[in-house]
Formats: structure tokens, C-alpha cells, sequence
């Protein structure tokens, strides 16, 4: 047993540390891909880091969903939010603009929920004694903020106690995309208080006939994804249903280091650890194995979904008279029950039905409401097939700022490329083809081979194949250019980095 381990250990055995003021400390898991809300949503740029319901992105909006929140336990002024390494700069740059002071943990590989909420507990451990931890997706829509605030404040009375808690949505139609709790006897609740009840058995995404009886039994309720329970609790537990997922964790923890904003695991040692999802790997198991601590569920009645398709998005915002739903450039004619969402081009509906339709720059959907749930099936088409739809938005973000494809041709690309003020792209060069650059507002600061010059709005710079290059905004304004690519091949992986200010290769 690691060091770690024992500690936990130790500290779970104390009973005289149960009833401890410990923090509240809020965990944000934003590892999700949301392929079924494709064209929105991609490989790179996924569905909680997008502005589906508001202005704000999902993440943003799970980062205040503790705000006000009166638990008896004060709540940590930092979260601790798990993401993937490939989207951590976006990740990090909305925390930032949110406000919000995080320890942003990446991810080396995808490994689903269990290893992410582990590397999260360590996290907790390492910077208190410990805490309890109230696990939220960040691709989730909550809109009754005070409901939401009793029910995790009843899960804090429990989770503090030893046990494990999840949240519960009493069903409201046979839904075959979630999974289900069987609910235990009720738990006695203090005068005013939510209730709770003993957690039975996790079970998985049934079919359409099973859901209907988990419905009329009522004793079935949505297992939400969302978890309330001590660090020191989830610890012991996956030590003891998933030793290997608890040893590799540990390993990839105690030998990762911090990198500027961000903690990063080691990576061998997180690529080492098994694939295996919260409920899976220790909820299923919770019911069957006395010695280990019990499960708990609280009812959640706070407007919640999981945003996870279209119709869920249509489900959640406001409609017109007929039932539409229109985001962006829309206009509907005689349609019902439909959504459509455009990111630049007019969509006229008209006559349509239970419709969805999607527009952006590169894509668009047309999904009749009943198989939005498909839609996962086409990305996997575009995969296959190696197409960029799938991974990429035409417009793409990175750490400097971004850049939109305008035109592509045989021997030639057309990029609008958007500089912050103070950064600058990675010193780099192709082998493959040449650059011109104009730039159309702002100031450009330019290395060429030997060279460094400036660039004002209406002029240009030429980059030739094989030349060491920068790019760099010394203004405080953004910087703007168009790129035009000529040679023999155009794809970013032409690309070697000799100096890079973000720690990319």
C-alpha cells in the first residue's frame, strides 16, 4: 500500500473526523466529446466548451453553480477541474474570463470518469486535509439555482458522514439515453430537508419497454452524473473495487508536476491506468459489498439535463407559439416543433415538423427530432473517412488566438488569422510550402530567417518554404492577417516548432 493510500486509510477509520467542518470543495469533469451535438460540437472543440443554451459555454456556467451555496461547510475558493490535454488552453482561457481561480488537471489520455475523479481526489488531499467533493459534469444544464443548492446541501449532510451521494431525477418519460437508480428505503431528513433514500443498485441505459417499467414503478429514478462524497471516501473505495485505476492514479499524481496554470499528470503512468466510468467501476458495486461505505440518493427537482442532443437543447429553451425553436438567423413558415440553429446563413423552415437543422461554416444538419440520438453515427461515418468535420470547426482556436479557413484549392490556402495583443505564434518552419502575410488591422511583428520587422495594417510579408518564421502581436489591439498557403502540401502537420511560448511540440 502507497503512502497515499495509508493516509486515506487512516483518515476514513477516524470516526472522530466525521462531523469535522470540512470544505466544500467544487470538482468540475470536463473530459466529455458530445458527438451527438455534432456540427456544434467537435473532437477539438467539444460541447462543453461551446455557448449551446446562452453566451456562456456549459463550462462556464457549471463554474458558478456553487456560487451562494449555504451547506453548513464553507466552500473552497478554488476549483478543481480535470480536462483533457488537448483542450486546455480553451479550458483555461474561460476560466479565466469566468473569473474563477481553478486547478486545472490535465489529462494525457481519455480514461472516462473513475481515473478523472481519483487524479481529483489526490488533488483535494494534496491541498487539504481533507474534503468533500461535489463532482458536476461540465457539459450539464441546471436552471433552478436555489433547488439545486438544497439538494446538494442535503447530499453534504451525508457525504460528510461517510457515505457516497449521488443525485437523482425523478423520471418524467421513459428515456432510453440515461441510466437508472433503484431507490432504497427513505432515509429519516431533518425538519424541512430534502429527503434521501439508501442507494439499491445502479443499473444501465435500458430499452424502451424496460425504461417504461422503471417509470410506472417508480422506484426507479435518471442517474444524473452528479456526486457528493468525501475525497478520503471515494479514495478507499476505488482501493477496494478498482486497485489498479487506485494505483496507477497514485502513481501518475505523485510524479506529475506543475506546468505554468496547469497540473500534469505523469504520463506513463496515467496511460497505464485502466478505462472505467464512476458507475461502473465502484456505484454498481456499492450495493452488493456491506463492508465498504453505503450509497445515498438525493432527489434533484432543479431543471436539470445532461444537454446531451438536440433534443434536449430544443427541450430546454424557450419556444414560440408553435413550438419552434430558432437560434441565430432563422425564420420559421407554418413549421412545428422544430430547432434550428445558424451560425451565419439564413435557414427558412417551412412546413417543417419535428425537424432539427444545424448550420455552421462547414457543415449542416437535418435530423428528424426522433433520431437525434444517431447523429453520433455520422460522426463516426466522417472518421472513417477521415474528414476534418469531425474534429475541427472551420474557425480554430488556440492559445495565441485563432484562425479561419476562408478557401482551400488544389496548391493553395486561405486563412484569416486573428493575433491576441502581447502574443505571438511559435517559431517554426514548412517543408513544404511558402507564406504571404497582409496585414489588414493592427501591427505584426515578423521573423524571417535572420530578420525581425515590422508589418503595419495594408502590407506584406513573404515567408519562404524552409525559412524559420514568427508571427507576433507587440500591439494592444488584435492583430488580423490573411494567410495565403502555396505548395505541395497544406496540412498543419507540416509544422516543426523550434521555440513555442504554450510547451507544444
Amino acid at each position: 500500500m502507497t503512502a497515499t493510500a495509508s493516509a486515506v486509510e487512516n483518515r476514513q477509520a477516524n470516526p472522530s473526523r466525521l462531523n469535522v467542518k470540512l470544505k466544500v470543495h467544487p470538482v468540475i469533469l470536463a473530459g466529455g466529446s458530445g458527438t451527438r451535438l455534432w456540427p456544434m460540437s467537435r473532437e477539438q472543440h467539444p460541447k462543453q466548451l461551446i455557448g449551446l443554451l446562452g453566451e456562456d459555454s456549459l463550462l462556464q456556467s457549471t463554474t458558478r453553480r456553487l456560487d451562494g451555496l449555504d451547506a453548513g461547510h464553507p466552500v473552497a475558493e478554488q476549483l478543481v477541474v480535470v480536462c483533457n490535454e488537448e483542450h486546455r488552453f480553451t479550458t483555461a482561457e474561460q476560466l479565466r474570463v469566468s473569473g474563477v481561480q481553478s486547478r486545472l488537471i490535465l489529462e494525457p489520455y481519455a480514461r472516462d470518469t473513475a481515473p478523472a475523479l481519483t487524479i481529483a481526489a489526490l488533488s483535494v488531499l494534496a491541498q487539504d486535509e481533507d474534503g468533500i467533493m461535489v463532482v458536476m459534469p461540465a457539459d450539464h444544464a441546471v436552471t433552478d439555482s436555489e433547488g439545486f443548492h438544497a439538494a446538494v446541501a442535503a447530499g453534504v449532510r451525508h457525504a460528510a458522514n461517510g457515505h457516497i451521494v449521488t443525485m437523482g431525477i425523478v423520471p418524467s418519460r421513459a428515456e432510453t439515453g440515461y441510466g437508472y437508480i433503484r431507490i432504497g428505503a427513505r432515509l429519516p431528513a431533518d425538519e424541512g430537508a430534502i429527503g434521501a433514500h439508501q442507494l439499491d443498485r445502479f443499473v444501465e441505459k435500458p430499452h424502451f419497454e424496460l425504461a417504461q417499467h422503471y417509470v410506472e414503478s417508480k422506484e426507479y429514478w435518471w442517474n444524473s452524473g452528479i456526486f457528493i462524497l468525501r475525497a478520503s471516501t471515494w479514495l478507499k473505495a476505488v482501493r477496494h473495487f478498482q486497485p489498479a485505476i487506485a494505483e496507477a492514479c497514485e502513481a501518475a499524481h505523485a510524479q506529475g508536476a506543475t506546468d505554468g496554470e496547469f497540473f500534469r499528470v505523469q504520463r506513463d503512468a496515467f496511460g497505464a491506468c485502466p478505462s472505467n466510468s464512476i458507475d461502473y467501476a465502484v456505484m454498481e458495486k456499492l450495493g452488493n459489498d456491506t463492508s465498504m461505505c453505503s450509497g445515498v440518493v438525493v432527489p434533484l427537482d432543479a431543471g436539470w439535463s445532461d444537454v446531451g442532443s438536440w433534443d434536449a437543447i430544443w427541450d430546454i429553451l424557450p419556444k414560440d407559439g408553435d413550438q419552434n425553436v430558432g437560434r441565430g438567423n432563422v425564420m420559421f413558415e407554418g413549421a412545428g416543433s422544430t430547432f434550428a440553429h445558424s451560425e451565419g446563413r439564413l435557414i427558412a423552415c417551412v412546413g417543417t415538423q419535428d425537424l432539427v437543422v444545424v448550420e455552421t461554416d462547414d457543415a449542416i444538419l437535418v435530423a428528424d427530432k426522433s433520431r437525434v440520438q444517431d447523429v453520433k453515427k455520422v460522426v463516426g461515418r466522417i472518421r472513417e473517412k477521415q474528414g476534418t468535420e469531425a474534429v475541427n470547426h472551420r474557425k480554430v482556436h488556440r492559445p495565441w488566438g485563432h484562425y479561419d479557413s476562408v478557401d482551400m484549392g488544389e496548391r493553395f490556402q486561405v486563412k484569416r488569422i486573428v493575433v491576441k495583443p502581447g502574443a505571438q505564434l511559435s517559431l517554426q518552419m514548412h517543408h513544404h510550402r511558402a507564406e504571404h502575410w497582409i496585414v489588414v488591422r493592427g501591427t505584426a511583428l515578423v521573423t524571417r530567417g535572420e530578420e525581425r520587422f515590422i508589418v503595419s495594417e495594408n502590407e506584406s510579408a513573404y515567408i519562404p518554404l524552409g525559412i524559420k518564421h514568427r508571427l507576433e502581436n507587440p500591439g494592444k489591439m488584435p492583430l488580423e492577417i490573411i494567410e495565403v498557403q502555396s505548395g505541395s502540401y497544406l496540412g498543419e502537420d507540416d509544422i516543426v516548432r523550434f521555440d513555442d511560448t504554450y510547451g507544444r511540440q
